[in-house]
């Protein structure tokens, strides 16, 4: 009986660790994600923030 248990318990542990592992992938991949979005935002705001400056200059 108590054999059966320890089996239980090593079963959970690894199903656990295999969990812990795809959170950690994802993680990763929602980090790369987010630095790729990070990037891209700062380069559209610096594009419209250049196509501003040439409108106010003609305009003015």
């Amino acid at each position: 009986q108590v054999v059966d248990i320890m089996r239980m318990n090593v079963d959970k542990v690894l199903e656990r660790d295999q969990k812990l592992s795809e959170l950690d992938n994802r993680a990763d991949a929602l980090q790369a994600g987010a630095s790729q979005f990070e990037t891209s935002a700062a380069k559209l705001k610096r594009k419209y923030w250049w196509k501003n400056c040439k409108v106010k200059n003609i305009i003015f």
